[in-house]
């Protein structure tokens, strides 16, 4: 018995953790036990197979569960539809108007009149964790998003990953509160950076930020050789696209002052992106491509390779990307989006350097 239940708990734990009060979400049968021989050791030794089974056909005649019949099934025996739906949680009883009214001189509950389905016993647990800290929140410190996530809802990710905390992600817009109201602050991510050997932090003017980790190591060599384009007294490695969540990090090391950013990353796609949103989202400070480096990699072009497969084809990047550069190098570059090819930021050895100097 011990054993049927450690299955049937983990199942229905599952189920429930992704259920929705306003729609059916729909699962794979295969990926759900894989899950779960990943978290029992023992799932072969104790037939988990059967138990699995069984916990599944229990969820479908409690309704929680519907088969999707579509001639595919997961391969065991007894076989099992491969895809089912996770039926909308049930609802429970409706919240006490008084309660609400209790509540209401710090929260709207507007949207919970227009969407009864939404007053759920989590939800206003949820509520009633907001409430107690907004009382005193006038003493508490600031801290970060993650911190105050766990502390008011159990678990650091519910207010920002929409996918494992579907109910999380839009929950203060449905209460009506802001982020600034829970006392969070959003970090900058840290990065890795290398400063201009002799210079110090008051010294810093041009930074050059590289997409990729070998081009970043061998812009050290060639700055420390003064051979780098631009003189820049700071290098930061860009990690691809983590520079667009990393970048407000650069003010909380360096002085508020006017910086010159040059940006230098893969002539493809995502390339493209990256620089594009770092000037949207940055206006107030100076960013702009390193052309001179983006030159020598043109003339790489002899090493240009088939785009990655999933990248995001955005016209408005590319035309942004392209207007910083002549005519005859937009031909190159439109040349390259045609044929589906991209230039790596690795061309740029310390080999291949040499043909500029």
């Amino acid at each position: 018995m011990k054993k049927i239940n450690i299955i049937e708990t983990r199942v229905r734990s599952f189920i429930e953790d992704i259920q929705h009060p306003k729609q059916k979400k729909k699962l794979n049968i295969n990926d759900l036990e894989f899950q779960l021989r990943k978290l029992l050791e023992d799932y072969y030794e104790m037939d988990g197979y059967s138990l699995f089974y069984e916990a599944i056909q229990s969820l479908q005649i409690e309704g929680q569960l519907t088969p999707i019949h579509n001639n595919q099934n997961n391969g065991k025996t007894p076989s099992l539809p491969l895809y089912y739906w996770v039926n909308v949680k049930a609802q429970a009883d409706k919240w006490d108007r008084l309660g609400m009214m209790k509540l209401s001189d710090l929260f709207d509950f507007s949207f919970y009149e227009r969407h009864p389905e939404w007053q759920t016993k989590e939800e206003w647990n949820r509520i009633q964790s907001l409430y107690g800290f907004l009382q005193s929140s006038g003493e508490r410190e600031t801290v970060s998003l993650e911190e105050r996530s766990l502390e008011l809802f159990g678990h650091e990710k519910f207010l920002q990953d929409g996918i494992s905390f579907p109910d999380g992600k839009g929950f203060l817009a449905r209460i009506g509160i802001s982020e600034e109201q829970l006392k969070v602050v959003k970090y900058g991510e840290p990065f890795v950076f290398w400063m201009k050997q002799g210079k110090e932090i008051k010294d810093i003017q041009r930074v050059l930020i590289v997409e990729n980790l070998s081009f970043f190591h061998n812009s050290i060599q060639l700055l420390e050789s003064d051979l780098l384009d631009y003189e820049p007294e700071l290098i930061i490695y860009g990690e691809g696209t983590k520079i667009e969540r990393s970048f407000s990090f650069f003010f909380k090391i360096f002085p508020a002052k006017s910086y010159l950013f040059y940006y230098a990353g893969d002539l493809d796609a995502a390339g493209y992106g990256i620089i594009t949103r770092l000037i949207e989202k940055y206006p107030d400070c100076c960013i702009q491509p390193a052309l001179k480096i983006y030159r020598k990699m043109l003339d790489c072009m002899d090493q240009r390779n088939e785009q990655k497969s999933g990248q995001l084809q955005n016209l408005k990047y590319r035309d942004a990307f392209f207007q910083w550069f002549t005519e005859e190098e937009r031909e190159l570059l439109m040349q390259l989006w045609k044929e589906n090819k991209r230039i790596p930021q690795e061309v740029l050895t310390i080999e291949t350097w040499r043909r500029w100097m």
